[in-house]
């Protein structure tokens, strides 16, 4: 139906074109209106024939821009499916990370928590070391506001040579963590003791070496409360069955010397700047009282009153104990 030498062309585009063959001429057809003219102009076709051919063109030509409006729309829902997958993954991915890495940060963290905590303990006990203790009672007497008491004790096994040279090293060793357990038991935060500052929990432990034990109890009524507190620790140790350790401790169960300064705290602007020479002369004060009654061989604790003045400890008379 078209003259020799022409050629009819439905782009992707939906735009037809007529090209010519070599014999033909150079006729190119951009638009549809103008393949009507090239055809009414050039084919001398019948014009029913030609309002067919015509109307087939148009056929074709809408034909082709549905399919490719189609193809775009697939491409771009795919397009937009598979962008959605791919954020959905890869948000899942990261969330995924995050959870390690939170989990690995939560790991390091409990591990130096843990390292750093055993560092500060004494590994037969598992008490504070003297030194973390004695850091802890400084910081405690530089920033403690409440104007109560508080009270400090040292605790030494009696006759512990004894029973280590008599009874052997390993016997020794039960003694001294019997000894430890008790004291983490009767000495505790339940009595009288400020609510630690969150997240910190409260270790007012420690051994201070070899069979002798210090503990600080941070805010008490009064200074008598120390006293009875020490007291019943005291009882614990000496009435505990022994012989479940060993049966040769059965005739001689162990005892312990406590000595206990009590210290009315005062204004802490009265003890910030010299912290760490008023927790050195307390336990100083506390071993020399635990070894007064080590020498008395007496059945009670060992006690004294002090207070602050002038950035020294000064022994308060039992007139002033009571007034307080």
């Amino acid at each position: 139906m078209f003259c020799r030498g022409t050629t009819l062309d439905v782009g992707a585009t939906g735009m037809a074109q007529v090209r010519s063959t070599p014999s033909g001429d150079n006729t190119q057809l951009t638009s549809t209106a103008r393949l009507r003219e090239w055809v009414v102009e050039s084919l001398n076709l019948d014009p029913a024939i030609a309002a067919e051919l015509l109307q087939r063109v148009d056929e074709v030509v809408a034909t082709q821009r549905q399919l490719v409006e189609e193809s775009k729309h697939d491409a771009i829902r795919a397009m937009s499916e598979g962008f959605a997958t791919k954020m959905e993954r890869l948000q899942r991915q990261l969330t995924e990370k995050d959870v390690t890495v939170s989990n690995i940060a939560r790991y390091f963290e409990e591990v130096v928590a843990e390292l750093t905590d055993k560092s500060h303990r004494d590994p037969k006990t598992k008490l504070l070391n003297f030194d973390w203790f004695m850091e802890r009672v400084e910081s405690f007497l530089a920033v403690e506001q409440r104007v109560r008491w508080c009270g400090l004790g040292v605790v030494d096994i009696n006759s512990f040579k004894w029973y280590n040279d008599t009874l052997g090293h390993a016997i020794g060793d039960r003694i001294i963590e019997g000894v430890a357990r008790i004291l983490a038991d009767q000495i505790r935060s339940q009595d009288f003791l400020a609510v630690e500052r969150q997240g910190e929990g409260r270790d007012l432990h420690a051994r201070f070496g070899g069979d002798e034990f210090c503990f600080l109890i941070p805010d008490l009524p009064s200074c008598s409360q120390a006293v009875e507190i020490a007291g019943r620790f005291k009882r614990a140790v000496e009435s505990y069955a022994w012989s479940r350790e060993d049966r040769r401790l059965a005739p001689r169960p162990v005892q312990v010397d406590v000595g206990v300064v009590c210290l009315r705290l005062g204004p802490v602007a009265e003890r910030r700047g010299v912290a760490r020479k008023l927790a050195a002369e307390l336990i100083h004060r506390a071993d020399k009282l635990m070894y007064d009654a080590k020498g008395r061989k007496s059945e009670h604790v060992h006690n004294a009153n002090v207070r602050v003045a002038n950035g020294q400890l000064v022994d308060i008379d039992a007139r002033q104990t009571a007034a307080s």
